[in-house]
């Protein structure tokens, strides 16, 4: 337990005791016979399938609007800037409205970093994943269904490695875009806030819609932005080609290690969850 000193009223201060949460279990077999379990799956679901659905209309729109081939125009459509806005946008409102229900992760590697983080049980993340890879691909295949004509024509959203960049380049990219989104994620659910920095009040789908607006305006060139592997595993199912299932595994390696590398710096580093471990040790032992 820590005391955190928080702002009150007046620029007066006045402490609070705050407490971590107990971990969560690594199997917990009692979460699959509880409906509250099934429903933040069946919501991972749907805002998964909403997010692609959105998202991909978008860039498939963009696209077709600025085919010059089709009597588009350069200066035709949303652009970069409305695409990244269109990802940030979802991810804000979707998670706005999962939060309660589910965390609103809607991203694998959102889910795999509070697991290694203990946030949520190995069975809650693994069929988590499950159901936004679901979600991704039934998204994706609405898309194609009301975009029939022009899905395939303008690669069906998917994510590919853009000409003149390497494997690694790509992989940097998405390792470094999904940690910014990972921590900003860790940083605007951190329950210590609440104990600290109650004066500064955060709505965390704010920050997390945020930061995927600001990822995508750096990496849409480079990789077409994934920073979530349901999101280029469902768009390269639909679509089908080569190019996206070669480049796929850039798509999950670099997420997840940008996930593992935002659980240690904030929960090991920021948190010091190794210093209050060995302190609590330390404790024990000369009891």
């Amino acid at each position: 337990m820590a005391k955190d000193i928080e702002v009150g009223g007046q620029g007066g201060f006045s402490a609070k005791d705050y407490h971590d949460p107990p971990p969560a279990p690594l199997i917990d077999a009692e979460e699959l016979t509880k409906w509250s379990f099934y429903r933040a799956i069946i919501a991972e679901f749907i805002a998964t399938l909403l997010f692609l659905y959105i998202t991909v209309l978008t860039v498939i729109g963009y696209k077709s609007q600025t085919d010059k081939t089709a009597g588009g125009e350069d200066c035709g459509g949303v652009g970069i800037l409305g695409i990244a806005w269109a990802f940030g946008g979802m991810i804000f409102v979707l998670v706005y409205c999962t939060a309660g229900i589910s965390g609103g992760h809607i991203n694998p590697a959102v889910t795999f970093g509070l697991f290694l983080a203990r946030k949520v049980s190995l069975v809650r993340a693994i069929l988590y994943m499950v159901a936004q890879c679901l979600g991704a691909i039934c998204g994706c295949g609405l898309v194609k269904a009301f975009q029939s004509a022009y899905y395939n024509r303008y690669g069906g959203g998917a994510n590919e490695l853009a000409d003149g960049y390497s494997k690694g380049t790509g992989l940097a990219a998405e390792i470094i875009g999904t940690f910014v989104l990972v921590y900003t994620v860790f940083s605007a659910t951190d329950p210590k806030r609440s104990a600290r920095d109650s004066h500064v009040p955060v709505l965390a789908p704010l920050p997390i819609g945020f930061a995927v607006f600001m990822v995508h305006l750096a990496t849409i060139p480079i990789t077409g932005t994934g920073i979530n592997p349901a999101r280029s595993f469902g768009a390269a199912v639909i679509y089908n080609e080569n190019k996206a299932w070669d480049d796929q595994w850039i798509f999950w390696v670099g997420p997840f290690i940008g996930a593992a590398i935002a659980a240690f710096y904030h929960q090991i580093i920021l948190r010091a969850a190794a210093a209050k471990a060995l302190g609590s040790f330390r404790s024990s032992t000369n009891m």
